[in-house]
């Protein structure tokens, strides 16, 4: 008896791991820039922005500043991107880049996006898990990644 009920609660536990992987590969259709502004990071500590507020320490980054042509500085964008590791270019309008990463593992996916504004001469950034509560600092650490690429191909 109590083996067959571990065996049901291990099919529990996989079948639940099985639906957060599918419901992890579903693109949002949420995301993109509106006014200028990206989607705010939701209340869990799974997301970055460098549009939220400043005294908002889990989730505020700071944003990328350049000079000169956006057109320019969305080249270094792709190109930094690029760098990264397991990244997909899911789409690009504009002054706007949205980008996939993915676990190492394949199963969870982030969502990265890249606007940049042109007038203020500056590249705001999110960074966000698709599922979950924590993202034990992924989120950050890869937009940390990104500016260090981005400054060296200054």
């Amino acid at each position: 008896m109590l083996k067959r009920l571990t065996l049901i609660g291990l099919t529990l536990i996989l079948g639940g791991s099985a639906l957060t992987a599918i419901l992890a590969q579903r693109r949002p259709d949420n995301l993109g820039v509106e006014n200028g502004k990206l989607k705010p990071c939701p209340a869990s500590p799974n997301c970055v922005s460098s549009q939220a507020s400043p005294s908002d320490t889990s989730h505020y980054i700071t944003p990328l500043l350049f000079s000169g042509d956006g057109e320019a500085a969305m080249d270094r964008v792709r190109l930094a991107v690029a760098e990264l590791p397991r990244t997909t270019l899911v789409s690009q309008k504009g002054p706007y880049l949205r980008i996939e990463a993915r676990t190492e593992s394949g199963i969870f996916a982030d969502d990265l996006e890249f606007y940049v504004d042109e007038e203020a001469q500056v590249v705001h950034f999110r960074s966000a898990a698709r599922v979950g509560y924590s993202d034990l600092g992924v989120n950050r650490a890869r937009m940390d990644e990104f500016r260090d690429i981005w400054q060296a191909l200054d």
